[in-house]
């Protein structure tokens, strides 16, 4: 079967274009970031959940996966995190930012003391909880599994709740009304959306690159989390997001999502890696792609690349009878001292 080439990382499309699952319905924030990097030609598959976006992927189904996976009011989307460290391997290939703007959403004719219940997804109203209770006092939540799925299911005649919280395209595609717009806690709001495919090939290394993986601590003792972030501490790698989740095989047992600046090719990044796997084997790498922000990393001094070429060139030299004082980094191997 022949294939259409697309510029999108991961392993080519299994049709004649490409099939990107997204957290639908039509209409939500995923949808938006989905078209931020799909070809004209992409096919778009709604799904109910991100979990199910990315089981797609496993499936066959789809060639990938737009899901949502931090914002910055809530933090990490659990679901998202959960569903990439367990079962078949997927890894992340591309992300996307979207400024997060609500509408409060009705159908025509409805008044604002018509409002007792609202639904929209958990993460949107915790982003404007505290508005809708002061403008809205007793309204109640309703959760649904996306933000256009509540306005979606608002348009219909099973809609159990009054209003709906989505964005200003599920008001206009659900021929809804705003009866208010900018709706927020904190304006400014933006989530953090991934690209997810099967793995295969890594894009390559753009010097803003984020690397992200899952990692459980080996023993729980004092000292246990300082030693795993030491890893990357004396190595000179920064971290740009920490986040503990259950590991799901007892009460008091977590795991950590990790996002790191800096791409798997850099020696640096490989050498915190090794140590790590040294320290606790019960790593996931759910990949290494280009961050949307373009923010480069601070390179520490003794961190570069040919920092460590040195240092290996040096130990090979020694081992090989010489005195180490004139050495050709050239001459490293190609694996990195950890």
């Amino acid at each position: 079967m022949s294939h259409t080439a697309t510029n999108l990382p991961g392993p080519p499309p299994q049709g004649d274009h490409v099939r990107i699952a997204f957290l639908g319905p039509f209409g939500t924030f995923t949808e938006q970031a989905a078209w931020q990097i799909a070809p004209s030609s992409a096919e778009l598959l709604p799904m109910t959940s991100a979990p199910a976006a990315m089981d797609a992927v496993r499936q066959g189904n789809a060639d990938r996966a737009v899901v949502p996976i931090e914002n910055s009011i809530e933090g990490g989307v659990n679901a998202t995190l959960d569903s990439l460290s367990r079962g078949v391997p997927l890894v992340i290939v591309a992300e996307m930012l979207v400024s997060v703007v609500f509408q409060l959403a009705v159908k025509p004719g409805t008044r604002p003391e018509d409002i007792r219940r609202i639904g929209t997804h958990p993460h949107a109203w915790a982003q404007c909880r505290t508005w809708l209770e002061a403008t809205f006092p007793g309204v109640i939540h309703v959760p649904t599994t996306s933000t256009a799925a509540g306005a979606e299911l608002l348009a219909t005649e099973d809609a159990t709740f009054d209003a709906a919280l989505c964005n200003a395209t599920s008001v206009e595609r659900y021929q809804l009304v705003a009866l208010h717009k900018d709706v927020a806690d904190n304006p400014g709001a933006v989530t953090r959306f991934v690209l997810v495919s099967r793995p295969g090939a890594i894009p390559p290394a753009t010097g803003a690159d984020k690397t992200t993986i899952q990692v459980a601590l080996p023993f729980n003792e004092s000292g246990a989390l300082l030693t795993l972030l030491e890893q990357f501490s004396v190595r000179g790698v920064d971290l740009s997001r920490i986040e503990s989740r259950p590991s799901g095989d007892g009460l008091g047992n977590y795991t950590f999502s990790i996002d790191i600046v800096g791409h798997i090719s850099e020696e640096r990044v490989q050498a915190a890696l090794v140590g790590l796997h040294r320290f606790s084997p019960d790593v996931r790498f759910m990949g290494s792609y280009p961050r949307v922000d373009g923010v480069r990393a601070n390179i520490l001094r003794g961190t570069s690349d040919e920092d460590f070429r040195c240092g290996r060139a040096w130990v090979k030299d020694i081992l090989h009878g010489g005195d180490g004082l004139h050495v050709d980094p050239r001459s490293a191997p190609d694996w990195p001292l950890a």
